[in-house]
């Protein structure tokens, strides 16, 4: 169905809800995820069922993919999938178990995930994300066990840097109490938690640099961005150890001080700024709609999903930024 019939299909079914004055709200099926807008998606539909993928910790799925290549890589969102022990892939209605983690990219929370596949049918990518604001856009919804839905929303805003809420940060909360920089709390969330950080460790130094007060720590880490790798020197006990530990952002770390907006949009991303380049789009859902291919209505890849950032804004990687990072983190593979 072409780009044009949709948009006049659409029309109508608006049309058919009557005037603002006149009726309060849209019939079920005439809003954007009834029956009567969802099947006009059919063709989109069907691309995500095949070239986008269900990413699950054993029964529990927790985003979705973007197939890049028909022998088996796919890229998703890196935080989303970071504390899984026992990850699946499933694309269409084959799952690839001992789905294998090969690469990660910190600045764009990508991951690359390789399957035993051949023969996958990878997304075709868009010739450019600059496209008007109001363009229709489909992207994953729920999933039943064999079947891709969808939901449909539209580019909301001008492409755009997203810069880390707060600044860079450990992942760490120190004692207040002690004369070291010790640390009390490691945040579950963390790259510092991956790692090995734990509770007790006092902070030495970090990239060779000594640190004793807060004040040198804050020093030490800045210039620096989220997703950077640092070398943490730590003391335990009598021993000291170096950890690589990636930075988050210190928005990250305040998840519980939302404002009155957070308040009102659901489930959210964890990590939801700090990304060189984004496209918005309306598209209502919650943090487990990230991962997946951004579509246009020819079917075409304009981007990946990245982040649900709120009730009204998503967060989707560009495709010239998105075909960039997948050619460049396939090559250091292979």
């Amino acid at each position: 169905m072409s780009a044009n019939k949709i948009l006049t299909i659409l029309a109508a079914g608006i049309g058919l809800s009557g005037s603002v004055l006149a009726q309060q709200s849209l019939e079920t099926d005439y809003r954007r995820t009834g029956k009567a807008v969802t099947a006009i998606f059919e063709a989109q539909r069907q691309v995500l069922q095949t070239s986008s993928a269900v990413i699950r910790d054993g029964r529990k799925e927790i985003g979705y993919g973007v197939v890049i290549s028909g022998n088996g890589y796919i890229l998703t969102k890196a935080s989303e999938i970071s504390s899984a022990t026992a990850l699946t892939v499933t694309v269409d209605q084959q799952t690839y178990p001992d789905a294998k983690v090969l690469q990660v990219d910190p600045a764009w929370d990508v991951a690359l995930i390789k399957v035993e596949a051949n023969g996958l049918i990878p997304v075709t990518y868009a010739s450019t994300s600059d496209v008007p604001q109001g363009t229709w856009v489909v992207a994953n919804g729920a999933t039943t066990r064999t079947s891709r839905r969808l939901l449909a929303g539209i580019v909301s805003a001008k492409i755009r840097e997203i810069p880390a809420t707060g600044g860079a940060a450990l992942g760490v909360v120190l004692n207040a109490k002690s004369k070291a920089l010790t640390i009390d709390k490691v945040d579950d969330k963390s790259d510092a938690k991956e790692a090995g950080v734990v509770a007790g460790d006092i902070i030495l130094s970090i990239d060779g640099k000594k640190v004793k007060k807060s004040e040198d720590l804050a020093e030490a880490l800045k210039g620096h961005k989220a997703g950077d790798a640092v070398k943490l020197t730590l003391k335990r006990k009598e021993e000291e150890i170096t950890l690589e530990v990636r930075l988050m952002t210190r928005g990250e770390m305040l998840t519980d001080q939302m404002n009155r907006n957070d308040q009102m949009s659901g489930d959210f991303s964890a990590r939801r700024s700090g990304f060189p380049r984004i496209m918005q789009h309306d598209i209502l859902g919650n943090s487990k709609i990230v991962g997946g291919p951004l579509l246009d209505l020819e079917g075409r890849c304009l981007g990946m999903n990245i982040a649900r950032a709120n009730r009204a804004e998503s967060f989707a990687i560009p495709v010239e930024d998105l075909k960039k990072l997948a050619e460049e983190m396939v090559k250091k593979i292979e």
